[in-house]
C-alpha cells in the first residue's frame, strides 16, 4: 500500500475500526469509515481534526443499499478502492437457552450478512486494484462455548473468509481473517464491565489489520489469530 491507497472500514467510529482508521491515516492513507451513529462519526472526525483523507459515511452494515452506497461514495470521493475491512459487529451476551431472538436477528444480520454484503459491493473495485479484503472475526469463531450464539456467527465469518479466498484467488485479491481474543473495546459494555485477566487493546488489533493490508504484492496472509498472553481458549 502507498499514500494513494484507499481503505473502507465498516464500524469505524469506535473500537478496532476507529483504531485501524487512525493507524492508516497516520501512514498517509485515505480512509472511509461507516457506522450507524452519525454523532459518533462526527465526533471521531472532529477528534482527528477533520482530515481531508477521511470520509465518514452513516449507514447500516447489514443493509445492502447502504453498503453499496458507501462503496460508491468512497470510489467517487477518492477515485479507487484498495481494501475493505469488515469490522462492524454486535453481541447479545446471552445463550441459546435464555437469549432474546430479536437480538439474535440483529447479530446475525450484522456479523454474518454484513461482511458478505461488503464483499459483494466492493469486489468489482477491488479486482480493478488487485486489492485486499480483511474480515474481523474472533477466537470465538474457532473455539466452541456452551450456548454461545455470538460464537456461531463468528464461526460463519471464519467460513466466509475461506470461501471468499477461494472465490477470488484468481483475481489477484487477497483475503485475511483477523481473529482477536479478548480486546478492551465497547464490546463488553453489554456485560457491565471488562472480564478478568489481560486484554489486548484496539490499537494492537489495528496493528495486525494494518500489517495484513501492507503485505507485499503477491503475498496473501489468510488467518491471523491474536490473543493476549494468558488467555487459555
Amino acid at each position: 500500500m502507498n499514500e494513494s491507497s484507499v481503505t473502507l472500514i465498516t464500524g469505524g467510529g469506535s473500537g478496532i475500526g476507529a483504531a485501524t482508521a487512525r493507524r492508516l491515516l497516520d501512514l498517509g492513507r485515505r480512509v472511509a469509515v461507516t457506522g450507524r451513529g452519525e454523532e459518533r462519526l462526527r465526533a471521531f472526525a472532529e477528534e482527528l481534526g477533520n482530515p481531508e483523507k477521511l470520509l465518514t459515511l452513516t449507514g447500516d452494515a447489514s443493509d445492502h443499499v447502504a453498503v453499496q452506497a458507501a462503496v460508491d461514495a468512497t470510489v467517487e470521493r477518492f477515485g479507487r478502492l484498495d481494501a475493505v475491512v469488515a469490522n462492524a459487529g454486535v453481541a447479545t451476551h446471552d445463550t441459546l437457552a435464555d437469549g432474546d431472538p430479536d437480538g439474535w436477528r440483529e447479530m446475525v444480520l450484522t456479523n454474518v450478512l454484513g461482511p458478505a454484503l461488503l464483499i459483494r459491493a466492493a469486489l468489482p473495485a477491488l479486482k480493478a486494484t488487485r486489492g485486499r479484503i480483511v474480515l474481523v472475526g474472533s477466537v470465538a469463531g474457532f473455539v466452541n462455548t456452551p450456548g454461545n450464539f455470538y460464537g456461531a456467527t463468528k464461526w460463519a465469518v471464519t467460513g466466509l473468509a475461506e470461501n471468499t479466498r477461494r472465490m477470488v484467488t484468481g483475481d489477484g485479491v487477497g483475503v485475511t481473517l483477523i481473529a482477536p481474543g479478548r480486546v478492551e473495546t465497547p464490546f463488553w459494555d453489554g456485560l457491565g464491565g471488562l472480564p478478568d485477566g489481560r486484554l489486548l487493546t484496539a490499537d494492537q488489533i489495528a496493528d495486525s489489520v494494518v500489517w495484513a493490508l501492507g503485505q507485499p504484492e503477491g503475498v496473501d496472509v489468510n488467518t491471523v489469530v491474536v490473543r493476549p498472553v494468558g488467555q487459555p481458549v
